[in-house]
């Protein structure tokens, strides 16, 4: 028996396998357990072969468990493998399907992360999560006071310096049973401040020690969190072939809809990263609103676009360009040079 391509149904607990010989010839179906199945491979599959899984929850743990032993390791996102799903869905016909989407000539591959990498996304996800968990608390601060007559003008920095007056304040109408609750509620805002600013500083001291991270900080728009997200997306740059494809992957490129020979372009797509794509936003919109003072070639040409274009369409071209100028520097170990922002990049 020779294996040379094999799809796993990676879960919690079993894991389905299919593999195939290099006519395509079914070898091998198998069920095991998690404890099982990494031995299972190691003992019919030799060193060398393709192995394939989805890219979810615990896939690139196994994909780095599974490259130490010298496999070719395959990530595939889980809408690629969807139409190779025959008849009814089970974890067995899964692993089939996974099997054949990866012998696709044209197949696009998640690029697997290392543990570096996963550190700092978990970091950026909590710290995300953080932010909507304050959000929400606050809304509920602001819903339930308003109850009581009391509004705080907007943001977040008013709600902080109005809760101290809503509660010494004694002729606001807030009775003491109330005035207990808000001061808990104000205690759960205070830490979730406390938690966001400790995860923030330890992106920021991430950024700072990375050394791709700190050649992303030279470009305009990008600050440290910009910098740490983007070197944790990126890598060594490898996964995409140019730039104009991380771009992609970011959701920063025309969604197209083109019939009949007539090209149409529409606007971007939003699709990938989005949490890469809104920090990349909100930095070329901070770059635009300060790049009146600058004569660097890439201030000009964002304010010439500016004066031609709306400006979140100026917005959205500088983010797409900072993406790929970011692929360039990372891709080719390069540091960041002014002269060539402005001109046409891969």
């Amino acid at each position: 028996m020779n294996i040379t391509r094999v799809g796993v149904d990676i879960a919690k607990s079993v894991f389905h396998v299919h593999g195939v010989d290099r006519h395509d010839q079914v070898q091998w179906r198998g069920k095991y357990s998690r404890a099982k199945w990494l031995n299972a491979i190691v003992k019919r599959v030799p060193a060398g072969a393709e192995i394939g899984m989805e890219a979810c929850a615990s896939s690139h743990h196994w994909a780095r468990e599974l490259q130490a032993r010298g496999y070719r390791v395959k990530l595939i996102a889980a809408q690629f493998v969807k139409p190779y799903v025959k008849s009814h869905k089970n974890d067995r016909v899964d692993a089939e399907a996974i099997c054949e989407a990866m012998a696709r000539p044209h197949m696009r591959f998640v690029a697997i992360k290392s543990v570096a990498q996963q550190d700092s996304q978990a970091a950026h996800r909590i710290r995300e999560e953080l932010i909507r968990q304050r959000t929400a608390k606050a809304n509920q601060i602001r819903g339930l006071v308003g109850e009581y007559g009391l509004v705080a003008p907007a943001g977040i920095g008013q709600l902080r310096a109005a809760l101290p007056r809503w509660l010494e304040e004694a002729e606001n109408g807030l009775t003491d049973a109330f005035r207990v609750l808000l001061a808990g509620l104000a205690e759960d805002l205070r830490h979730l401040d406390d938690r966001i600013t400790t995860v923030t500083a330890g992106i920021e001291r991430q950024a700072k020690a990375d050394p791709v991270a700190k050649r992303l900080l030279a470009l305009q728009g990008v600050g440290p969190l910009t910098a740490s997200a983007l070197a944790g997306a990126l890598g060594d740059g490898q996964a995409f072939r140019r730039g104009r494809d991380f771009a992609a992957s970011l959701g920063l490129t025309p969604h197209q809809h083109s019939t009949g020979g007539k090209n149409r372009l529409l606007g971007i797509s939003k699709r990938g990263d989005g949490y890469l794509r809104k920090l990349l936003v909100h930095g070329a919109r901070s770059a635009l609103r300060h790049v009146g003072s600058k004569e660097d070639d890439l201030s000009h040409w964002l304010r010439h676009l500016a004066e031609r274009k709306h400006a979140n369409v100026a917005v959205v071209a500088l983010a797409n360009k900072t993406a790929r100028i970011a692929w360039a520097v990372t891709r080719h170990e390069t540091s960041y040079e002014a002269s060539l922002a402005a001109g046409p990049l891969a």
